[in-house]
């Protein structure tokens, strides 16, 4: 049995049909929904997680048939274990592991994928190449959802080091963006923003928050004093 094929099995034996049926409806996967047609088998996370930690060593051929499968569980599961490669890895075999990725970007198609991968593997790598952001700003343009919020997202790798201007550039280019799942990611990491330095969000919302949609402005301001927050809401 390929290695793949015992993953995808030990993640049936786990399956809960209760959660499979809940998840649809939490993911958005109706007809017209950003998440349209995913299929789940109902695993948690933490499932998953041991999982992963069992095939961490999975060859690379073996890890695309897992990414590139319709069920979501067996992406995640996929992309743990990339991500477990990565943190283990040396330079050249992560810049390997970055490229793999890269290729598989379509593969991240809901929230929960984005946000598990962009810091912790995407960000990591471009934390190392710099010249390599650039990339973010493209997406940023792109009209896949996933990529916009793989673009806002990866910055918290960045947050986390206290080098914040790529996410207050990046959220300042989505202000305008009608997605209501990139009003919350921006507003996320202005929120992260905050933690590390308030006078660089307060100076950002001193300057948009009037044209911040509400979703992204409310997540901004969840960490500020009450009467900050009443300030800056009634723009």
């Amino acid at each position: 049995m390929h290695p793949s094929d015992t993953v995808m099995r030990e993640l049936a034996q786990a399956a809960d049909p209760e959660k499979a049926a809940f998840l649809p409806r939490f993911f958005k996967t109706g007809p017209g929904e950003y998440a349209e047609g995913d299929r789940f088998l109902g695993v948690t996370v933490p499932l998953q997680r041991r999982i992963a930690k069992r095939h961490r060593d999975m060859p690379l051929a073996e890890l695309e048939a897992l990414v590139r499968s319709p069920i979501h569980e067996h992406r995640f599961t996929g992309f743990l274990i990339l991500i477990e490669q990565f943190q283990a890895a040396e330079a050249p075999t992560r810049a390997r592991l970055f490229a793999f990725c890269r290729k598989h970007l379509k593969q991240l198609n809901n929230w929960d994928l984005v946000d598990l991968v962009a810091p912790k593997l995407i960000g990591a790598h471009l934390i190392e190449h710099p010249e390599l952001r650039p990339m973010l700003h493209t997406f940023a343009g792109s009209p896949s959802l996933w990529r916009r919020r793989i673009a806002i997202i990866t910055t918290q790798a960045f947050i986390r080091r206290r080098d914040l201007q790529e996410t207050l550039v990046l959220a300042e280019r989505l202000l305008d963006d009608p997605h209501d799942l990139i009003h919350k990611a921006v507003g996320w990491m202005l929120r992260e923003v905050g933690q590390k330095d308030l006078t660089a969000l307060e100076s950002f919302l001193e300057r948009h928050a009037q044209r911040m949609p509400r979703t992204m402005l409310r997540y901004a301001l969840e960490r500020l004093p009450p009467q900050r927050r009443q300030d800056f809401m009634a723009r």
